[in-house]
């Protein structure tokens, strides 16, 4: 049977097609990116820039005036151009990745003058109170673990705050094809990611905000998790 042009899938539809494969997507990223921080990280960035439209590093700059105090930790440094940019505005930065090869990369890319450590971000070895901001930029799923959430809020003091740059949304024709195809608009996909994204933060006891920031090709999602006091 032929499909109506310009049609979605149907209400009906929809569900199963997103349940059926839903768990053969998150696989497939699972292991995407391990390949990626691991045995391929030498072509992060070229990746990076691809999917991004060669936007990728505007739109990691797009956190820094969300920034508060000196001590700076970021999750997931990746191949350091945030740490490059807080050492640059003079903030107390250290980065932690899991992955040994974008730890060295990291330190090629900012001339082997950033303090990096290699950890987990579910086990920071970090004293309590340690940072006054914590930062991560496109984490993988890691960044909602409620290990993790667990450990940012540990180690920041009651005001300190946890910003989470998750996911950013192009704005051009690949968009419109993916309403052809799932019928969802890109506004409907944004509720839906802002609603699942804040829970984990506001279960961890964080007050939570979530931040809308409109650029001429983008539209990014940065989340603004406070520490209350305790």
């Amino acid at each position: 049977m032929r499909r109506a042009k310009g049609k979605g899938l149907t209400s009906a539809v929809k569900p199963l097609f997103f349940s059926q494969n839903w768990h053969f997507v998150k696989a497939f990223l699972r292991l995407f990116f391990r390949l990626l921080y691991h045995q391929f990280a030498f072509a992060y960035d070229v990746v990076a820039l691809a999917v991004s439209f060669n936007r990728w590093n505007d739109w990691v700059r797009e956190v820094l005036p969300f920034i508060e105090g000196k001590r700076i930790l970021e999750l997931g440094h990746g191949p350091g151009h945030l740490q490059r940019l807080l050492r640059r505005d003079g903030w107390l930065a250290i980065g932690i990745d899991e992955s040994a090869q974008m730890g060295r990369l990291a330190r090629r890319n900012t001339s082997g003058n950033a303090r990096l450590t290699r950890a987990l971000a579910q086990r920071l070895p970090f004293p309590n109170e340690s940072f006054d901001t914590i930062v991560s930029t496109f984490p993988s799923e890691y960044i909602f673990d409620p290990r993790t959430v667990a450990e940012a809020r540990r180690c920041l003091p009651p005001g300190g705050k946890l910003i989470v740059l998750p996911v950013a949304f192009p704005k051009n024709r690949y968009l419109d094809w993916l309403y052809k195809v799932t019928g969802e608009r890109p506004a409907e996909s944004v509720e839906v990611f802002q609603e699942r994204a804040r829970k984990p933060f506001e279960d961890a006891g964080f007050s939570t905000t979530i931040k809308i920031v409109e650029l001429p090709s983008s539209q990014l999602i940065v989340i603004l998790a406070e520490k209350g006091s305790e």
